[in-house]
């Protein structure tokens, strides 16, 4: 296990945080090598996953607009807007995006990403219409509820119902679902959470990764998954009893842990991640906490753009 200290030191330098372990995913083909991928990590739960020549992204929010969050003065009516550059050259060719949820810290980047790339579009039924809504074609949306596996051919991914995370009022910013597809959205305020999704992505002969947007779970629906990677997030209370213990013990105690939703999200995407002065103690008590739980496993701090093979 990497010492916490040294985990953070790294993470404060814009390294990576701990040397990346080898895994033995079980669908590598006998007599052949397992099939690697490389994940960058775009902030907040954002990834690009790049495997055997096909991309897909989990939750690309790359343009990191300010709302006030982090300064003490949140304005729900903040203008959606997208940088284009950051992602373009970013993103690659995705032929797939996952969508946890349609928070905009999740969401806001995916109609521009989907329209400029052709990408399909995986998410809730308010993920579809907000989408569509945006300018996005129906036939590039994919709604799902959880339980499906979809096979893409290199990877297959299987749909997780889930929960979002609560903050200290046990509630959370947007609540709502949207079963029709409503203007186009212009500001924060009209991207709701829409239900939440987690997702585990199994790149074929390679390893198994699991990705959660929000900091809450069913704990029935993780049984048996065992990814060899888990991207954890970060909760923004204690509202959730017991969720570290209970998350890591649900995914059979995953070889690699690596913590999401840890850093200031509406500054450029510049190393070293920013943490928020009130987010540090969270980050520190989730490292203890996964340290505690999961001793075997080793935990990643992400670096952004950063590129990390399993």
């Amino acid at each position: 296990m990497i010492d916490r200290r040294n985990v953070m030191k790294a993470a404060v330098a814009g390294a990576a945080a701990a040397a990346v372990p080898a895994v033995s995913p079980a669908a590598a083909a006998p007599g052949k090598a397992p099939v690697k991928a490389t994940f960058r990590w775009f902030g907040t739960t954002g990834w690009r996953l790049d495997a055997a020549g096909h991309t897909l992204l989990v939750d690309p929010y790359l343009s990191r607009f300010s709302t006030g969050l982090f300064a003490g003065a949140f304005n729900a009516a903040t203008e959606l807007t997208v940088d284009a550059e950051a992602i373009a050259t970013r993103v690659g060719h995705p032929e797939t995006v996952l969508v946890t949820h349609t928070h905009w810290d999740h969401f806001a980047d995916v109609p521009h990403i989907a329209t400029t790339t052709g990408a399909r579009v995986v998410g809730t039924l308010t993920a579809y219409h907000l989408a569509l809504a945006a300018g996005v074609p129906s036939g590039q949306l994919s709604p799902v509820k959880g339980g499906e596996l979809l096979d893409f051919g290199a990877y297959s991914v299987e749909v997780v119902a889930s929960l979002h995370s609560r903050n200290a009022a046990y509630s959370m910013a947007f609540p709502g679902v949207r079963l029709t597809a409503p203007p186009a959205p212009a500001t924060i305020a009209d991207l709701p959470e829409g239900d939440t999704l987690a997702y585990q992505v199994t790149v074929a002969g390679g390893p198994t990764v699991f990705f959660m947007g929000g900091s809450d779970f069913v704990e029935r629906n993780l049984s048996g998954l065992e990814p060899d990677v888990a991207m954890v997030a970060m909760p923004s209370s204690g509202s959730t009893k017991d969720y570290v213990p209970r998350l890591l013990e649900a995914l059979g105690r995953p070889k690699v842990v690596v913590p999401v939703h840890w850093d200031n999200f509406e500054t450029p995407l510049r190393n070293p991640p920013p943490v928020a002065p009130a987010d540090q103690p969270r980050l520190e008590a989730l490292l203890a906490a996964i340290r505690s739980a999961s001793p075997r496993s080793t935990v990643l701090l992400p670096a952004y753009d950063t590129p990390y093979t399993f």
